[in-house]
């Protein structure tokens, strides 16, 4: 007879640890059952002879006179009372935040129809939102306009333009001045009922021309990009924002007094009402670059202010939502095509750029204050500008570098 080794009986037979061989064992702790579809050998015979269990260890806990107790089931009821009771307040802590939403959702003036414009290019991957503010003074009070410093002029013109792509890379905000020499397509004029052919002029002429529409057709005539979503802010709307906010905070490297726009800042770090916001936007006389140095301080601005609006109390606040919405949805002007929530999803990628998730550029320039018929202009580069159209048409990270 030789030794039993370890794990072995005398006879050499395999056992799992513990008992003999063929056994499956798993660990049992109180008031836990053997894993089902097991069996156990007979402790005398060795043969399978039913689950082992400890009598002891694993009777029914002790009945009440009501009958025998069941293990679990009040946490588990109490579980469920308490999801359902935790869903029904926050249905009725969200319920006034749905309210204004689903009104604001019907106040939208959605008065660009882009799927009515021909000669459209394909659409690409991603989204473009086209974002315009416009010197409409529509909300604005004869005091007003004098006390904002927007007085002159008639009509309704573009004052800032931005490109916002949204895809698989991030988000891409490239300004487009408002000076860039461009090429507008053939349209009918509103005021002749003629319809000239594409000729060479300022961007802004095309809004001026034939409004949204053909806006949103030279610049896709120039980029050949197609436009998603349009959406389009006035005076008194920008203005209502930012006072609704609370205002921005603005860090200003050097002091800005342009007598044209109202701006007067000192250098450093302030709080700007809405007075004042669109007195920095507006301003581009003190600029070293002009045009496009105020499209720098736009994008800057437009950055802070998404940051501002997208604090947790200004999101799920219904008394901070309302004025907010109510300020500018009386001068917001969208695509017919864009909802509620596309707006907000617009103005986070927007967010998303002042957090330093995106990137912010200006079009690429070969030359600025250049001499034309139609005045001084901003020329773009051929090459670079295409090259990073193409990249936003493809939905490919942008080459172009930033300083461009």
């Amino acid at each position: 007879m030789t030794a039993a080794s370890p794990g072995h009986d005398a006879d050499g037979t395999g056992v799992s640890p513990g008992g003999p061989a063929g056994t499956a064992y798993e660990e049992i702790g109180p008031r836990r059952a053997p894993r089902a579809g097991h069996t156990v050998p007979d402790a005398r015979s060795g043969t399978g002879a039913g689950p082992v269990v400890d009598p002891a260890r694993f009777a029914e806990r002790p009945s009440s006179r009501y009958g025998p107790r069941r293990v679990h089931a009040r946490p588990a009821k109490r579980r469920r009372r308490l999801r359902a009771v935790a869903g029904a307040l926050l249905a009725v802590a969200l319920c006034p935040v749905a309210a204004v939403y689903v009104w604001a959702d019907t106040q939208l003036r959605r008065d660009v129809d882009l799927t009515a414009l021909g000669g459209r290019p394909p659409a690409g991957r991603g989204t473009n939102y086209l974002i315009v503010g416009s010197d409409s003074r529509d909300g604005l009070s004869t005091g007003e306009v004098k006390d904002l410093h927007v007085g002159g002029g008639g009509g309704r013109r573009t004052d800032s333009m931005i490109l916002l792509h949204t895809g698989a890379h991030g988000t891409s905000m490239v300004s487009l001045p408002r000076d860039s020499w461009v090429t507008v397509p053939r349209h009918t004029d509103p005021d002749t009922g003629k319809t000239p052919a594409p000729a060479h002029d300022k961007l802004n002429a095309g809004f001026s021309y034939g409004g949204p529409g053909l806006l949103v057709r030279t610049i896709e005539y120039n980029t050949g990009l197609r436009i998603d979503h349009y959406a389009e802010i006035g005076f008194a709307g920008f203005v209502g924002i930012v006072n609704a906010v609370g205002g921005v905070p603005m860090c200003l490297d050097h002091a800005v007094k342009d007598e044209k726009s109202g701006a007067d800042f000192s250098r450093g770090c302030q709080l700007l009402d809405g007075r004042q916001a669109l007195a920095f936007v507006r301003q581009r006389h003190q600029e070293a670059q002009g045009d496009l140095g105020r499209t720098r301080n736009q994008q800057k601005f437009l950055s802070a202010l998404a940051h501002r609006a997208a604090r947790p109390g200004t999101l799920l606040d219904p008394t901070e939502i309302l004025p907010a919405m109510h300020a500018g949805l009386g001068s917001l002007v969208v695509d017919k095509g864009m909802s509620l929530s596309g707006l907000v999803t617009m103005f986070r990628a927007v967010q998303g750029v002042s957090a330093g998730r995106g990137t912010q550029l200006n079009v690429p320039v070969s030359g600025v204050g250049i001499a034309t018929p139609k005045g001084s202009v901003v020329k773009w580069d051929a090459k670079k500008s295409a090259r990073l159209f193409d990249d936003l048409r493809n939905d490919r990270p942008v080459t172009v570098p930033k300083g461009s």
